[in-house]
């Protein structure tokens, strides 16, 4: 970061999962810093894996330093460093966040060169660092320690000022239906067809039935918009729209979310991925919320036609980096 006053700040590394205080400070720095930011600082996976009962000591590893000297609150945290292991042989990946209050002080530096001493000392494989919103402060970061970009992933935005009333119509092919998710029927045949339909997308084709399970217990969760598009006959899923809506924060109002939108191979070329992203947005749009955002990777050129076609427009961008 900078123009950073570095002090010595002490790192504690945490492996495993952490204790229920610790996650909770964990969590509300990460709030603090996405009312600052406008993006929130760790991923959904990352908040998965940090409250996963049983997580591997070898595959998470949490960076904590302590602003306890200079805040009267003693368990505030001054900054936080996840460092979750590598799936079906992927990289570690790496989100680092630094609470508003003590931004320039050397704490990214410090936790930075934590898990740097982690890696070099044969404790960890070198990572991939997310910078959701990629701020400037992430950028000069990233470039002392070596790291550089590699992967873009796009944020865009649709509100009904900039076209939603204009949606085309949510056309099925003959003999195929769209439906709700069924919580205890359709678990195992989803993760099927996930896993089918993100073969390419190590992030998302690899989700387990603890991931499901985990985003099923969050309170954002709703079936209802949890849509599966699936053949009549046999009631094989041949794709589906699951969408989110994240609560309001800051004074902002809720805000819907295309989370996940796929269709197996055998179902391709139907136009059932247009079909489905239309019927979420308007799942959406019924429900009251005036703006949709998704995440789309900025290389993938058919997505980001279709949902230029549809009004999105670019909201920011996260980027990934990469040592060396």
């Amino acid at each position: 970061m900078r123009d950073e006053r570095v002090q010595p700040w002490s790192v504690t590394l945490t492996k495993g999962t952490p204790e229920p205080d610790l996650l909770a400070r964990i969590r509300q720095l990460a709030a603090a810093a996405a009312d600052a930011d406008g993006n929130p600082p760790l991923s959904e996976q990352t908040l998965v894996d940090l409250r996963s009962a049983d997580a591997d000591p070898d595959a998470l590893l949490v960076f904590t330093t302590c602003a306890a000297e200079e805040s009267a609150n003693a368990d505030a945290l001054a900054g936080v460093a996840v460092l979750t292991g590598g799936r079906a042989g992927e990289p570690g990946v790496l989100e680092l966040v630094v609470h508003p209050s003590y931004r320039g002080k050397g704490v990214g530096t410090a936790l930075a060169s934590a898990v740097r001493d982690q890696v070099r000392g044969g404790l960890a494989s070198p990572p991939q660092a997310w910078s959701h919103g990629n701020h400037e402060a992430a950028v000069e970061l990233a470039q002392r320690f070596g790291y550089r970009p590699v992967r873009e992933l796009l944020r865009l935005r649709l509100t009904r000022s900039d076209g939603a009333g204009d949606l085309p119509a949510a056309k099925l092919p003959d003999g195929v239906s769209i439906r709700p998710f069924r919580p205890g029927a359709d678990e195992d045949a989803w993760l099927a067809a996930n896993a089918a339909a993100f073969a390419h997308h190590p992030e998302q084709g690899s989700m387990t039935r603890a991931d499901l399970d985990a985003r099923m217990a969050e309170d954002w969760f709703d079936p209802e918009g949890f849509l599966l598009a699936v053949r009549d006959d046999d009631g094989a899923i041949l794709g589906f729209h699951w969408t989110k809506v994240h609560p309001g924060a800051g004074g902002h109002p809720p805000i819907g979310e295309v989370y996940v939108v796929g269709v197996v191979p055998g179902a391709q070329g139907l136009g059932l991925g247009k079909t489905l992203t239309v019927a979420g947005i308007r799942h959406l749009q019924d429900a009251g919320l005036q703006a949709i955002m998704l995440y789309v990777d900025a290389d993938n050129e058919p997505a980001m036609a279709l949902y230029k076609r549809l009004g999105f427009v670019r909201w920011d961008a996260d980027v990934m980096y990469a040592a060396g």
